[in-house]
Protein backbone atom coordinates (compact mmCIF):
# COMPACT_ATOMS: atom_id res chain seq x y z
CA UNK A 1 0.00 0.00 0.00
CA UNK A 2 2.82 2.37 0.91
CA UNK A 3 4.44 1.72 -2.46
CA UNK A 4 1.19 2.80 -4.13
CA UNK A 5 0.32 5.82 -1.95
CA UNK A 6 3.75 7.45 -2.08
CA UNK A 7 3.91 7.72 -5.90
CA UNK A 8 0.29 8.95 -5.87
CA UNK A 9 1.07 11.72 -3.39
CA UNK A 10 4.18 12.62 -5.36
CA UNK A 11 2.13 12.82 -8.55
CA UNK A 12 -0.49 15.06 -6.91
CA UNK A 13 2.22 17.35 -5.58
CA UNK A 14 3.78 17.56 -9.02
CA UNK A 15 0.40 18.30 -10.57
CA UNK A 16 -0.29 21.17 -8.16
CA UNK A 17 3.21 22.51 -8.69
CA UNK A 18 2.80 22.49 -12.47
CA UNK A 19 -0.64 24.06 -12.21
CA UNK A 20 0.64 26.86 -10.00
CA UNK A 21 3.50 27.52 -12.37
CA UNK A 22 1.23 27.44 -15.43
CA UNK A 23 -1.24 29.76 -13.71
CA UNK A 24 1.42 32.34 -13.01
CA UNK A 25 2.87 32.01 -16.52
CA UNK A 26 6.37 32.39 -15.12
CA UNK A 27 8.73 29.66 -16.32
CA UNK A 28 11.85 28.56 -14.50
CA UNK A 29 15.20 28.75 -16.22
CA UNK A 30 16.92 25.56 -17.23
CA UNK A 31 18.97 24.21 -14.30
CA UNK A 32 17.60 26.90 -11.96
CA UNK A 33 19.38 26.58 -8.58
CA UNK A 34 17.58 26.15 -5.26
CA UNK A 35 19.41 29.19 -3.89
CA UNK A 36 21.93 31.83 -4.87
CA UNK A 37 24.18 34.01 -2.71
CA UNK A 38 24.21 37.63 -3.89
CA UNK A 39 27.63 39.01 -4.85
CA UNK A 40 28.84 42.59 -5.28
CA UNK A 41 28.13 43.83 -8.81
CA UNK A 42 24.97 41.75 -9.24
CA UNK A 43 21.74 43.26 -10.56
CA UNK A 44 18.19 42.09 -9.89
CA UNK A 45 17.82 41.36 -13.61
CA UNK A 46 20.92 39.16 -13.57
CA UNK A 47 19.96 37.39 -10.33
CA UNK A 48 16.45 36.69 -11.60
CA UNK A 49 17.90 35.36 -14.85
CA UNK A 50 19.47 32.53 -12.87
CA UNK A 51 16.00 31.41 -11.81
CA UNK A 52 13.59 32.59 -14.54
CA UNK A 53 13.42 32.36 -18.30
CA UNK A 54 12.06 35.91 -18.35
CA UNK A 55 14.16 37.81 -15.78
CA UNK A 56 12.07 40.99 -16.02
CA UNK A 57 9.11 39.18 -14.42
CA UNK A 58 10.84 38.98 -11.04
CA UNK A 59 8.29 41.30 -9.29
CA UNK A 60 5.61 38.65 -9.94
CA UNK A 61 7.40 35.90 -8.05
CA UNK A 62 8.95 37.70 -5.07
CA UNK A 63 7.04 37.13 -1.82
CA UNK A 64 7.02 40.81 -0.94
CA UNK A 65 4.27 43.18 0.10
CA UNK A 66 2.98 46.00 -2.10
CA UNK A 67 5.12 48.70 -0.49
CA UNK A 68 8.28 46.60 -0.77
CA UNK A 69 7.73 45.76 -4.43
CA UNK A 70 7.66 49.48 -5.32
CA UNK A 71 11.29 49.69 -4.22
CA UNK A 72 13.44 47.13 -6.05
CA UNK A 73 16.47 47.88 -3.89
CA UNK A 74 15.86 45.13 -1.38
CA UNK A 75 18.75 42.80 -2.07
CA UNK A 76 22.27 43.14 -0.64
CA UNK A 77 25.55 41.26 -1.19
CA UNK A 78 25.80 38.31 1.18
CA UNK A 79 22.08 37.61 1.24
CA UNK A 80 20.68 34.36 -0.13
CA UNK A 81 17.85 34.13 -2.64
CA UNK A 82 15.67 31.06 -2.07
CA UNK A 83 13.62 29.35 -4.78
CA UNK A 84 10.29 27.69 -3.99
CA UNK A 85 9.48 25.71 -7.13
CA UNK A 86 5.81 25.26 -6.21
CA UNK A 87 4.97 28.82 -7.33
CA UNK A 88 7.53 29.49 -8.44
CA UNK A 89 8.36 31.96 -5.66
CA UNK A 90 11.54 33.75 -4.69
CA UNK A 91 12.26 34.95 -1.17
CA UNK A 92 15.12 36.66 0.62
CA UNK A 93 17.16 34.89 3.27
CA UNK A 94 20.57 35.26 4.85
CA UNK A 95 23.23 32.65 5.32
CA UNK A 96 23.66 31.91 9.03
CA UNK A 97 26.70 29.97 10.24
CA UNK A 98 26.26 28.40 13.69
CA UNK A 99 28.41 25.62 15.18
CA UNK A 100 29.77 24.71 11.78
CA UNK A 101 26.35 24.26 10.16
CA UNK A 102 25.07 26.39 7.31
CA UNK A 103 21.40 27.33 7.58
CA UNK A 104 19.17 29.57 5.47
CA UNK A 105 16.74 31.74 7.37
CA UNK A 106 14.39 34.38 5.88
CA UNK A 107 14.55 37.64 7.85
CA UNK A 108 14.34 41.41 7.60
CA UNK A 109 17.69 42.81 6.51
CA UNK A 110 18.95 46.38 6.75
CA UNK A 111 22.00 47.95 5.12
CA UNK A 112 23.10 51.27 3.64
CA UNK A 113 21.10 52.09 0.51
CA UNK A 114 24.16 52.67 -1.66
CA UNK A 115 25.17 49.03 -1.11
CA UNK A 116 21.87 47.66 -2.41
CA UNK A 117 21.63 45.71 -5.66
CA UNK A 118 20.00 47.77 -8.47
CA UNK A 119 17.49 46.48 -11.02
CA UNK A 120 19.81 47.11 -13.97
CA UNK A 121 23.46 48.25 -14.32
CA UNK A 122 23.27 51.88 -13.18
CA UNK A 123 26.84 52.69 -14.20
CA UNK A 124 25.79 52.30 -17.85
CA UNK A 125 22.73 54.54 -17.77
CA UNK A 126 23.95 57.11 -15.19
CA UNK A 127 25.01 59.68 -17.83
CA UNK A 128 21.52 59.47 -19.35
CA UNK A 129 19.52 59.96 -16.16
CA UNK A 130 19.71 63.71 -15.58
CA UNK A 131 21.20 65.25 -18.70
CA UNK A 132 18.94 66.79 -21.39
CA UNK A 133 18.90 64.01 -23.95
CA UNK A 134 15.87 64.95 -26.03
CA UNK A 135 14.57 68.42 -26.78
CA UNK A 136 11.11 69.01 -28.22
CA UNK A 137 9.11 72.20 -28.75
CA UNK A 138 8.08 72.81 -25.11
CA UNK A 139 11.60 72.15 -23.77
CA UNK A 140 13.15 74.46 -26.38
CA UNK A 141 10.74 77.21 -25.38
CA UNK A 142 11.53 76.67 -21.69
CA UNK A 143 15.30 76.76 -22.11
CA UNK A 144 17.59 79.52 -20.89
CA UNK A 145 20.12 80.98 -23.35
CA UNK A 146 23.73 82.08 -22.86
CA UNK A 147 23.86 85.66 -24.16
CA UNK A 148 27.42 86.68 -23.27
CA UNK A 149 30.72 85.48 -21.84
CA UNK A 150 33.09 87.29 -19.54
CA UNK A 151 35.65 89.46 -21.39
CA UNK A 152 33.74 88.60 -24.59
CA UNK A 153 35.52 85.29 -25.07
CA UNK A 154 34.18 83.31 -28.00
CA UNK A 155 34.37 79.96 -26.23
CA UNK A 156 34.57 79.10 -22.52
CA UNK A 157 35.25 76.14 -20.26
CA UNK A 158 35.35 75.05 -16.62
CA UNK A 159 35.74 77.93 -14.15
CA UNK A 160 34.68 80.61 -16.62
CA UNK A 161 31.75 82.97 -16.17
CA UNK A 162 28.80 83.24 -18.55
CA UNK A 163 25.62 85.31 -18.59
CA UNK A 164 22.24 83.88 -19.52
CA UNK A 165 18.66 85.07 -19.96
CA UNK A 166 15.45 83.32 -18.86
CA UNK A 167 17.16 81.64 -15.90
CA UNK A 168 14.29 80.77 -13.55
CA UNK A 169 14.36 80.83 -9.76
CA UNK A 170 13.57 77.15 -9.37
CA UNK A 171 17.09 75.78 -9.94
CA UNK A 172 20.67 76.77 -9.19
CA UNK A 173 22.37 74.08 -11.28
CA UNK A 174 21.80 74.06 -15.04
CA UNK A 175 22.85 71.69 -17.81
CA UNK A 176 24.20 73.33 -20.96
CA UNK A 177 23.31 71.71 -24.28
CA UNK A 178 23.11 72.23 -28.01
CA UNK A 179 20.47 70.57 -30.23
CA UNK A 180 22.53 68.14 -32.28
CA UNK A 181 20.51 66.09 -34.72
CA UNK A 182 16.86 65.41 -35.50
CA UNK A 183 15.24 62.17 -34.40
CA UNK A 184 13.08 60.91 -37.25
CA UNK A 185 10.34 58.34 -37.22
CA UNK A 186 11.76 55.57 -39.47
CA UNK A 187 8.38 54.98 -41.14
CA UNK A 188 6.92 58.48 -41.59
CA UNK A 189 10.25 60.39 -41.70
CA UNK A 190 8.68 62.98 -39.40
CA UNK A 191 11.08 64.80 -37.05
CA UNK A 192 9.63 64.06 -33.62
CA UNK A 193 12.40 65.64 -31.48
CA UNK A 194 16.04 66.67 -31.43
CA UNK A 195 18.78 64.77 -29.64
CA UNK A 196 20.75 67.17 -27.47
CA UNK A 197 24.54 67.40 -27.32
CA UNK A 198 25.48 67.75 -23.65
CA UNK A 199 28.15 70.43 -23.16
CA UNK A 200 28.51 70.83 -19.41
CA UNK A 201 27.06 72.16 -16.17
CA UNK A 202 26.82 75.68 -14.73
CA UNK A 203 25.85 77.03 -11.32
CA UNK A 204 24.04 80.34 -10.72
CA UNK A 205 26.22 82.78 -8.75
CA UNK A 206 24.07 85.91 -9.06
CA UNK A 207 20.50 86.68 -10.09
CA UNK A 208 19.15 90.06 -11.05
CA UNK A 209 15.68 91.48 -10.46
CA UNK A 210 16.05 93.68 -13.53
CA UNK A 211 14.45 92.23 -16.65
CA UNK A 212 17.22 93.43 -18.95
CA UNK A 213 20.03 92.10 -16.74
CA UNK A 214 20.99 88.42 -17.30
CA UNK A 215 21.89 85.97 -14.55
CA UNK A 216 25.54 85.23 -13.82
CA UNK A 217 26.71 81.60 -13.82
CA UNK A 218 29.99 79.81 -13.32
CA UNK A 219 30.74 76.82 -15.53
CA UNK A 220 31.34 73.92 -13.15
CA UNK A 221 32.24 71.30 -15.74
CA UNK A 222 32.55 71.18 -19.51
CA UNK A 223 32.91 68.25 -21.90
CA UNK A 224 32.98 70.58 -24.92
CA UNK A 225 33.62 74.28 -25.43
CA UNK A 226 30.64 76.48 -24.55
CA UNK A 227 29.68 79.70 -26.31
CA UNK A 228 27.05 82.36 -26.83
CA UNK A 229 23.75 80.94 -28.06
CA UNK A 230 24.08 77.60 -26.27
CA UNK A 231 21.00 76.60 -24.31
CA UNK A 232 20.43 75.50 -20.71
CA UNK A 233 17.88 73.41 -18.82
CA UNK A 234 17.57 72.91 -15.03
CA UNK A 235 19.42 69.88 -13.69
CA UNK A 236 17.05 67.02 -12.85
CA UNK A 237 17.31 64.54 -9.99
CA UNK A 238 17.12 60.99 -11.41
CA UNK A 239 14.41 58.73 -9.95
CA UNK A 240 16.52 55.57 -10.01
CA UNK A 241 14.94 53.64 -7.17
CA UNK A 242 11.50 53.34 -8.77
CA UNK A 243 12.68 51.13 -11.61
CA UNK A 244 10.55 47.99 -11.25
CA UNK A 245 10.31 46.02 -14.52
CA UNK A 246 6.80 45.44 -15.85
CA UNK A 247 5.03 45.01 -19.18
CA UNK A 248 2.94 47.87 -20.62
CA UNK A 249 -0.78 47.52 -19.89
CA UNK A 250 -1.71 48.11 -23.53
CA UNK A 251 -0.41 46.90 -26.88
CA UNK A 252 2.36 49.09 -28.31
CA UNK A 253 4.10 49.32 -31.67
CA UNK A 254 7.33 51.28 -31.97
CA UNK A 255 10.74 51.41 -33.61
CA UNK A 256 14.35 52.02 -32.64
CA UNK A 257 15.17 55.48 -34.00
CA UNK A 258 18.64 56.08 -32.59
CA UNK A 259 21.55 54.18 -31.07
CA UNK A 260 23.95 55.86 -28.67
CA UNK A 261 27.15 57.15 -30.29
CA UNK A 262 25.43 57.36 -33.67
CA UNK A 263 26.14 53.82 -34.85
CA UNK A 264 23.69 51.78 -36.92
CA UNK A 265 24.03 48.54 -34.91
CA UNK A 266 24.62 47.68 -31.29
CA UNK A 267 24.18 44.84 -28.80
CA UNK A 268 23.46 43.89 -25.22
CA UNK A 269 23.81 46.55 -22.47
CA UNK A 270 23.73 49.48 -24.89
CA UNK A 271 21.31 52.41 -24.98
CA UNK A 272 18.76 52.96 -27.76
CA UNK A 273 16.09 55.61 -28.38
CA UNK A 274 12.52 54.64 -29.30
CA UNK A 275 9.79 56.54 -31.15
CA UNK A 276 7.44 55.98 -28.19
CA UNK A 277 6.94 58.33 -25.27
CA UNK A 278 4.62 59.60 -22.57
CA UNK A 279 1.81 60.29 -25.00
CA UNK A 280 1.92 56.62 -26.07
CA UNK A 281 1.67 55.37 -22.48
CA UNK A 282 5.36 54.50 -22.05
CA UNK A 283 6.76 54.82 -18.52
CA UNK A 284 10.01 54.07 -16.69
CA UNK A 285 10.38 50.37 -15.96
CA UNK A 286 8.49 49.15 -19.02
CA UNK A 287 10.02 46.08 -20.63
CA UNK A 288 9.64 45.77 -24.40
CA UNK A 289 10.39 42.90 -26.74
CA UNK A 290 12.73 43.51 -29.69
CA UNK A 291 11.84 42.20 -33.16
CA UNK A 292 14.20 41.99 -36.12
CA UNK A 293 12.92 42.89 -39.59
CA UNK A 294 14.11 40.10 -41.88
CA UNK A 295 13.09 41.93 -45.04
CA UNK A 296 11.69 40.21 -48.11
CA UNK A 297 12.70 37.47 -50.52
CA UNK A 298 12.00 36.65 -54.14
CA UNK A 299 11.46 33.13 -55.42
CA UNK A 300 11.64 32.11 -59.07
CA UNK A 301 9.46 29.05 -59.51
CA UNK A 302 7.43 27.38 -62.19
CA UNK A 303 4.75 30.04 -61.83
CA UNK A 304 7.22 32.87 -62.26
CA UNK A 305 8.69 35.29 -59.77
CA UNK A 306 7.06 35.54 -56.34
CA UNK A 307 7.81 38.00 -53.52
CA UNK A 308 7.52 37.09 -49.85
CA UNK A 309 7.73 39.23 -46.72
CA UNK A 310 9.76 37.23 -44.22
CA UNK A 311 8.39 36.95 -40.67
CA UNK A 312 9.97 39.07 -37.95
CA UNK A 313 12.11 37.39 -35.29
CA UNK A 314 11.81 38.21 -31.60
CA UNK A 315 15.40 38.39 -30.44
CA UNK A 316 15.66 40.32 -27.18
CA UNK A 317 14.29 42.69 -24.54
CA UNK A 318 14.85 46.34 -23.65
CA UNK A 319 14.29 48.14 -20.34
CA UNK A 320 12.89 51.71 -20.53
CA UNK A 321 14.62 54.03 -18.04
CA UNK A 322 13.87 57.58 -19.24
CA UNK A 323 10.81 58.96 -21.00
CA UNK A 324 10.02 62.18 -22.87
CA UNK A 325 6.82 63.22 -24.64
CA UNK A 326 7.45 61.35 -27.89
CA UNK A 327 10.77 59.57 -27.28
CA UNK A 328 12.02 57.06 -24.69
CA UNK A 329 15.48 55.70 -23.88
CA UNK A 330 15.93 52.00 -23.13
CA UNK A 331 18.79 49.70 -22.19
CA UNK A 332 19.11 46.51 -24.24
CA UNK A 333 19.11 43.74 -21.63
CA UNK A 334 19.12 40.62 -23.81
CA UNK A 335 19.83 40.26 -27.51
CA UNK A 336 20.35 37.31 -29.83
CA UNK A 337 22.44 39.07 -32.45
CA UNK A 338 22.73 42.71 -33.50
CA UNK A 339 20.26 45.44 -32.51
CA UNK A 340 19.59 47.57 -35.59
CA UNK A 341 17.96 50.90 -36.40
CA UNK A 342 14.25 50.54 -37.30
CA UNK A 343 13.88 47.22 -35.45
CA UNK A 344 10.41 46.94 -33.91
CA UNK A 345 9.54 47.06 -30.19
CA UNK A 346 6.31 45.70 -28.75
CA UNK A 347 4.68 44.56 -25.53
CA UNK A 348 6.35 41.26 -24.53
Amino acid sequence: MTRIIFPLLLGIATLFSSAAQAQSGVRLADNAPDSYTVAAGDTLWGISGRFLQQPWRWPEVWRLNRDQIRNPHLIYPGQVILLDRSGPWLSIGRRIDGSGAVRLQPQVYSEALDAAVPSIPLQIIEPFLSRPLVVDGPRLEGSATIVATETSRVLTGSGDTVFAKDVGDGADVWHIYRPARPLEDPLTRETIAWEAAYLGTARVTERSTERDTPATLEIVSAVEEIGVGDLMLPSERPAVFSYVPHAPAQALEGRIISIHRGVSETGRLNVVALNLGERDGIERGHVLALFRNRGSAEFNGEDGKESFTLPEKRYGTAFVFRVFERVAYALVMDADGHVTLADAVRRP
